[in-house]
């Protein structure tokens, strides 16, 4: 199961952790992903992974 979100596509994205040394190692920063009940056209209800940015847009606009 990929770590992406379903509607906007946003995924993981590389950066790096910074000592008090300034030493530099890789790290991942992964998206807040959320479960949600998506109710279909045809009335069917569908289980989705999408950010939680990605939410609260949807709540804004409806």
């Amino acid at each position: 199961m990929a770590r992406k979100c379903a509607i906007t596509g946003k995924g993981p994205m590389v950066g790096n952790n910074v000592s008090h040394a300034n030493n530099k190692t890789k790290r991942r920063f992964l998206p807040n992903l959320r479960t949600v009940r998506v109710t279909l056209e045809d009335g069917t209800t569908q289980k989705i992974r999408i950010a939680a940015s990605t939410l609260r847009t949807m709540k804004k606009n409806d």
